[in-house]
């Protein structure tokens, strides 16, 4: 009724009929900031949450934190350490880090937005980035795991070919010409022609009989040929990316003792001490994507607990 009386408002809509209203889903969760990172919940031991109770929606947000409490209780159980995807190796390490570190006041959905590394988070290289955890921890067989590493080592291999693989003017210039790219005007590396926009490795093999043979000696299959190329043409923004991640990781490796008291520290904002004792971080990582945690609070943590 109220969703019909809004409506008619509407200017043109005061005749307006519902086939169907709309509905809302209510449900009770845990706030998951009393959760460790592994998802096992901080007031009692060897209890994991997974899925809606952790204030999330969605099937795939679900799965993902099944996966990861069942994963981690399985290795509690075995007396081996939990495995924590990071914020630069998958959305999961996100979503996770999120619900943790800030909290839900909303149904939490996993968006790309939300994940400040999402040239590392591609769909390509997923398998690059969690195939040797999987491996490591017994959920990849041995057979799945070789073709990885033969796969990778073709990419390697292809990479190395266009960086030592030297293209006069004379053989590709025509093709520069048709795809409207400046020509040549000595030779160059095969590398840095792959560089240019609409240059590819599929469209380069008919100019460049060298490259179609390695190509074939090698059986690469599609996928090979596209990983290496989107490795050769964003290279500066993937490297750019991995330094920003590489500097953050120095922080969750500086550890935040479990029983420390923020209260203590008068240095840090009333608004930091409440939320850090209330979270109660584990690095000052975590700390410091924590809302209301400024950057002066960090370099205070940083004082007190930094080598």
């Amino acid at each position: 009724e109220i969703q019909l009386e809004a409506l008619h408002k509407i200017r043109g809509f005061e005749d307006l009929h519902i086939y169907r209203p709309g509905y809302a889903i209510e449900y009770d969760y845990f706030p998951p900031t009393q959760l460790h990172h592994s998802l096992e919940t901080k007031l009692v031991s060897a209890l994991y949450f997974a899925g809606q109770v952790n204030g999330t929606t969605g099937y795939e947000e679900a799965a993902a934190q099944g996966l990861m409490a069942g994963i981690n209780a399985h290795r509690m159980l075995k007396g081996e350490e939990a495995v924590v995807l990071q914020r630069d190796e998958a959305y999961i390490g996100v979503l996770i880090d999120d619900l943790v570190t800030k909290g839900v006041d909303e149904p939490y959905r996993m968006f790309t937005s939300r994940a400040e590394y999402r040239i590392l988070l591609r769909q390509d290289n997923a398998d690059i980035r969690l195939t040797p955890i999987g491996y490591k921890i017994g959920l990849i067989t041995q057979k799945r795991y070789d073709y990885f590493v033969k796969k990778n080592t073709l990419v390697e291999s292809l990479i190395s070919f266009a960086r030592q693989q030297s293209i006069k003017a004379a053989e590709i210039n025509d093709y520069l010409k048709a795809i409207n790219s400046e020509p040549l005007s000595q030779g160059r590396k095969l590398y840095d022609i792959l560089m240019r926009n609409n240059v590819s490795f599929d469209s380069l093999q008919a100019v460049l009989p060298k490259l179609r043979k390695f190509i074939e000696t090698n059986r690469m299959e599609e996928e090979v040929i596209e990983e290496a190329e989107i490795q050769i043409k964003y290279k500066g923004y993937i490297e750019r990316e991995k330094f920003i991640a590489e500097k953050l990781h120095r922080l969750e490796n500086i550890r935040i003792p479990a029983d420390f008291d923020f209260h203590s520290m008068n240095s840090l904002t009333i608004e930091a001490r409440q939320k850090l004792s209330r979270i109660r971080p584990e690095n000052i990582g975590q700390a410091s994507r924590i809302p209301g945690v400024s950057p002066a609070d960090v370099n205070v943590l940083l004082v007190k607990f930094g080598r």
